[in-house]
């Protein structure tokens, strides 16, 4: 059996310091929605979400580039959704950790996958050299012009599938400049 502590106040005291409280500057419940950053948040989950839904539509034709595409917009998706949702949930300010620290450390591993997600997908898209399959007049058959190819890489892409991935690539951008700000930000919000 363990003794009783001598003093109350002090087992109190004890304990208080050995488990600091979280620390967020940003607002938590629905109010975290009429910030910058959680707007940013939003879009991230937005655009990102656009991203996967292109690239997956687009039936991968180039599974060896894609796939990271789309690790990383999948993996940055569910975590991101997963963050907004603790902070409109409340419960990151039940989590004892220093959410600022965690925001900017995020983002910088977020900005950093999503820009090589993004080079990759612009690289799929470049690579389609133009290569085109063209049906034949008054017949079901296709025809595969080929241009001599400009690099190292090439690609045989629909022109749906390249249209595709041209918006991908777009969003991939958009989506890289999204979490870029938001390192930003938070970045910001940790140094004070």
């Amino acid at each position: 059996m363990s003794e009783p502590a001598a003093n109350p106040a002090a087992a109190a005291a004890a304990a208080a310091t050995s488990f600091p409280a979280p620390t967020i500057s940003l607002p938590l419940g629905l109010e975290v929605l009429r910030t910058y950053s959680g707007a940013l948040v939003c879009l991230e989950i937005l655009f990102g979400g656009l991203v996967w839904i292109l690239v997956a539509s687009s039936n991968v034709p180039v599974p060896l580039l894609q796939g990271w595409v789309m690790f990383v917009s999948l993996t940055t998706f569910f975590l991101s959704t997963t963050y907004l949702t603790l902070l409109i949930t409340g419960l990151a300010d039940r989590i004892n950790t220093d959410w600022n620290f965690l925001d900017v450390f995020y983002h910088f591993i977020a900005v950093l996958f999503y820009f090589a997600a993004f080079v990759l997908e612009a690289a799929t898209t470049a690579a389609n050299g133009g290569a085109h399959i063209s049906p034949l007049p008054n017949s079901t058959d296709s025809v595969l012009c080929i241009t001599y190819p400009r690099g190292n890489v090439f690609t045989v892409l629909s022109y749906r599938q390249y249209s595709i991935n041209v918006a991908a690539t777009i969003f991939a951008f958009v989506v890289t400049l999204c979490y870029g700000c938001s390192m930003v930000m938070g970045f910001k919000r940790w140094r004070k």
